[in-house]
């Protein structure tokens, strides 16, 4: 995203004259998640100043520092787990753009993890498959009998299980994600409205357009 973000966190992008990241906030307080952390990496500070403790919103935000370095989604999430357990959680990248209901996310009994996938575009293909409510690896032979993989929306519900053995540091997620798809403990659905990575400045300037 740079030059955009040689200045500016990515969350605090702006569509429409609203930040990324103030826009989810205030998704999840609509949805009465009233407890909110917030992962802080490059330029930080200016997503706490900006945001502040919630209070304006009807939240409560704390902020989970991962300095000195970034640390990866799944690493991000690991040092956080103090903020979130004991029960399960869900987790908003913030530098997504979407109309997704949080409000429905849910996770059963017999699941550590739920995702939300959303159709490949742009030419990029799927990186899981998805049947019966499940979420399967793209190499898996159900996916492979499949016509269609998906990409990953950055929308989950997470049990702090999810997490097990796991050391901090910075990791990805994927790979815990696929643990818990070969346990068939990785429930998923599919959301095809309003969905962008805002990855390049081409994607957030054709958002505002």
């Amino acid at each position: 995203m740079r030059p955009l973000t040689d200045a500016t966190p990515k969350p605090l992008l702006r569509v429409h004259g609203q930040p990324l990241i103030e826009r989810h906030v205030i998704h999840l307080a609509t949805a009465g998640i009233e407890r909110i952390v917030i992962n802080l990496a490059w330029l930080g500070e200016q997503i706490r100043d900006y945001l502040g403790d919630g209070s304006r919103y009807g939240a409560s935000i704390i902020y989970s520092e991962e300095a000195p370095q970034a640390l990866e989604p799944g690493g991000g999430i690991f040092r956080a787990l103090p903020y979130l357990s004991p029960g399960p959680f869900a987790v908003v990248n913030g530098d997504i753009f979407t109309d997704f209901p949080l409000a429905t996310l849910a996770l059963d009994s017999d699941a550590d993890a739920h995702i939300v996938l959303v159709p490949a575009s742009g030419g990029r293909r799927g990186d899981f498959g998805f049947a019966n409510g499940m979420a399967l690896a793209a190499d898996s032979r159900e996916a492979l009998s499949s016509p269609s993989l998906y990409t990953f929306g950055c929308i989950a519900v997470y049990r702090p299980a999810f997490f097990a053995g796991c050391v901090e540091g910075a990791f990805p997620l994927k790979p815990l994600l696929l643990r818990a798809m070969a346990a068939k403990r990785c429930s998923a659905e599919l959301f095809e409205g309003v969905w962008e990575d805002v990855g390049t400045p081409e994607r957030l300037a054709a958002l505002n357009a």
